[in-house]
């Protein structure tokens, strides 16, 4: 499965209001729970703070990859988000995050849920690819480059 296929430009954020990280998870889940009716923000954001307590999703490289389960999910969710001033998100390497995928799957998806936090993991790892995220215009510009970068893998 493509991340293009989930995230269209109406998911992506180009420009996160948020200055910390308990908001900017607030910011992804308004965002999805306005495109995905049945998904309340509340129990979103409820999930991805519980997934923090257990670790950082801040995966180094000005990367954050929130995520978690919710049985009121029919299908994989992906939101996307950017912050160019950065957001101190507990990242592993100490550094701000400025690049965030947020991905909700339902509660029995195991397989597919890994499969997709892949990924994003492999499409972020370039730097280029990270500087021309950071770069973008606006959804479009972003939507477009990840759209590239399925094409590729």
């Amino acid at each position: 499965m493509e991340l293009s296929s989930l995230l269209q430009p109406a998911d992506i954020i180009a420009e996160l209001v948020a200055t910390t990280k308990s908001d900017v998870l607030v910011e992804l889940a308004s965002q999805v729970a306005e495109r995905h009716p049945g998904l309340e923000r509340d129990e979103l954001v409820r999930v991805l703070q519980e997934r923090e307590r257990l670790g950082s999703t801040g995966i180094g490289d000005g990367i954050a990859v929130p995520h978690g389960k919710l049985k009121q999910a029919r299908e994989l969710v992906l939101a996307f988000g950017r912050s160019r001033s950065g957001v101190e998100f507990s990242a592993l390497d100490g550094r701000p995050v400025r690049l965030f995928f947020m991905l909700i799957a339902p509660q029995d998806a195991v397989g597919i849920h890994l499969k997709m936090l892949a990924r994003i993991s492999r499409l972020l790892k370039d730097p280029g690819i990270r500087r021309r995220l950071m770069d973008a215009a606006d959804a479009v510009a972003i939507h477009q480059i990840i759209q590239e970068q399925d094409s590729r893998q």
